[in-house]
């Protein structure tokens, strides 16, 4: 599926006479703008941007949808990004950029680009565009310079997501921490992450990593040092940050010898980096070795044979390989629509994403590269819920036990999307969990501890090892658990502090989203808004100086060993140090 920029009204140009906003005030420091632009036109590299003035309506200005490379499409699919191309006159950057082609899941794109209950009836469809490496900037609406850039990636598994998602709104935290945010797309499944010798180039810009993703990651990061300055931003004052596949990618960003120099400082929320010759025994890996991603991209180019006729089995497409060159079978992958790519590679379990340690733009051991400083040494805020697992209660087969769900995706997602916090509701936790683990609360075989294994494995393994490994390289090493799990009910118990709800405290975001309405209500907004102020304040002084403390917390944040658990009543902050 491919979608043409210049075909969308997000990217329209428009004259630079046609521009008549007011002047700002202290135009040397807003960036970009001269004196007959208003303070919403800013000057990039590649040209002019039109911006959004959301002065009045929350204090910031916004400039969305704009390119930071070139489309991944034809022969640049699975190749390094390229820089954009320049443009004369003003363009547009009022609307979103597509979402990267991805196979629509519950934190997908839906069929509109943003959210509602479309994203329940396009489960398992291709969506989106691989026209599609766009980014977000939002600052506050005032003329104030060399503000701290915050970059952020989304999670989704490394297969789905997008940046238009209304959680990931950065207009709140912009303004509560005065500072430059942005979030950036990247490429997904195996568009983003593929590992395949036929598409193997040579050079120095790293396509021969399969590591397609992370390139667009720090191309996004490269493309704010050359350009943060033009939005009242301090290009030697960045800091990246992710959540979930998104922490994981901002991870492996610090370990390859390509970040240097892209940004100053880390934010990584329940992500990892470990292989599993880092971890004890019976713990989940967050990263698989270099051989299992060279199989994946071997199958996906067999199936895809066998799939559209060219083989008869696996056997006859690896003999039909044999007879191919290399530039062949590129030329042969990059023929085939996005979709049947995703779509076949979906079908045989194979659409997977995840930073791929290939040895060249992520070491084979990043763990291993972190104890020996091999990374970019920088201060680090790491951030996991106490109830990471509660989402993933579909993996408790693993564990020996029924799925934890009763309902499907869907189903589930439509509940949620449909409740309202403040109404009298006939939905119970049974509704929703199967009797097994009910009560939740129940030693052993509860929701709670089934769950909580989930959290232990995979997260707190992954975590406790990044932890313990980057404590022996940099002193400012802080971390959070996310304890906050006053939902209205049955959501307090389903989810409870739940991986990614700590998100809609980060960004200040409580309005519909996919945790949104789960999450807000009357009966807990006091209580719930002191925390996401007391959060993001001290986001803000994370990004100014590399350290969290904020008298807002209302305790002291030591760093790691030590960790800050942040929580709230109905109706008051409960923030305390541990």
């Amino acid at each position: 599926m491919r979608t043409a920029f210049k075909t969308t009204p997000w990217c329209v140009q428009r004259t630079f006479a046609a521009v008549a906003l007011a002047a700002c005030a202290g135009l040397a420091g807003c960036g970009g703008s001269s004196d007959d632009d208003g303070p919403t036109v800013r000057t990039t590299a590649a040209g002019k941007l039109q911006g959004v003035d959301d002065g009045a309506r929350n204090g910031t200005w916004a400039w969305k949808g704009v390119r930071f490379a070139q489309p991944p499409v034809g022969a640049l699919r699975w190749r390094a990004p390229a820089e954009p191309e320049t443009w004369t006159g003003v363009r547009q950057a009022d609307q979103f950029g597509p979402a990267c082609l991805q196979i629509g899941r519950m934190f997908g794109p839906g069929a509109n680009n943003r959210f509602d209950e479309t994203i329940a009836t396009t489960m398992g469809q291709p969506l989106g565009s691989e026209d599609c490496l766009t980014l977000n900037i939002w600052r506050p609406a005032t003329g104030e310079a060399k503000l701290p850039v915050l970059l952020f990636i989304h999670g989704g598994s490394n297969i789905s997501g997008y940046t238009a998602d209304p959680l990931y709104d950065g207009a709140a935290l912009a303004k509560a921490a005065n500072a430059v945010v942005v979030t950036a797309n990247y490429r997904l499944g195996v568009l983003g992450f593929l590992n395949l010798s036929q598409l193997k180039v040579g050079g120095t810009a790293g396509d021969d990593s399969g590591n397609f993703a992370l390139l667009d990651n720090m191309a996004a990061m490269r493309w704010l040092r050359s350009n943060a300055a033009a939005f009242g931003g301090d290009a030697d004052n960045i800091t990246v940050s992710g959540e979930s596949a998104g922490a994981n990618n901002v991870l492996a960003v610090m370990t390859s010898p390509m970040a240097r120099g892209l940004f100053h400082k880390i934010i990584a929320l329940s992500g990892g980096i470990s292989l599993a010759s880092n971890l004890p025994a019976g713990a989940s890996p967050a990263l698989n070795p270099l051989a299992t991603w060279q199989a994946q991209g071997e199958a996906v180019l067999l199936n895809l044979l066998v799939a559209d006729g060219t083989a008869a089995d696996l056997a006859a497409a690896r003999a039909y390989v044999a007879t191919r060159t290399p530039a062949q079978i590129a030329d042969y992958l990059r023929a085939k629509p996005g979709n049947t790519v995703l779509t076949t590679a979906l079908a045989k379990g194979l659409n997977t994403g995840n930073p791929i340690p290939d040895g060249s733009v992520v070491p084979l051991d990043p763990i291993g590269a972190i104890a020996a400083g091999q990374h970019l040494n920088v201060p680090a805020l790491i951030g996991n819920t106490r109830e990471e697992g509660k989402l993933f209660g579909g993996l408790l087969p693993l564990f020996g036990g029924k799925p934890g769900y009763i309902v499907d995706d869907a189903t589930r997602f439509l509940m949620m999307a449909r409740f309202n916090p403040d109404a009298a509701t006939t939905l119970t936790t049974a509704d929703i969990v199967d009797a097994s683990y009910l009560p939740v609360a129940t030693p052993g075989t509860g929701y709670n501890a089934r769950t909580g294994l989930i959290t232990q494995v995979l997260f707190e393994a992954n975590s406790q090892n990044l932890l313990s490994t980057l404590k022996t390289q940099q002193p400012k090493l802080w971390q959070y658990r996310f304890d906050w799990a006053q939902e209205a009910a049955p959501w307090n118990e389903v989810y409870g502090a739940a991986h990614a709800f700590d998100l809609a405290f980060m960004f200040g975001n409580f309005g519909p989203s996919v945790v949104g309405n789960v999450i807000g209500g009357n009966a807990n907004r006091t209580g719930r808004l002191a925390l996401s102020n007391a959060l993001m304040a001290s986001l803000g002084a994370f990004l100014r100086n590399g350290d969290p403390n904020a008298a807002a917390l209302g305790a002291t944040w030591a760093p790691w060993p030590s960790r800050l658990l942040l929580d709230a009543t109905p109706n008051a902050l409960a923030v305390t140090a541990q």
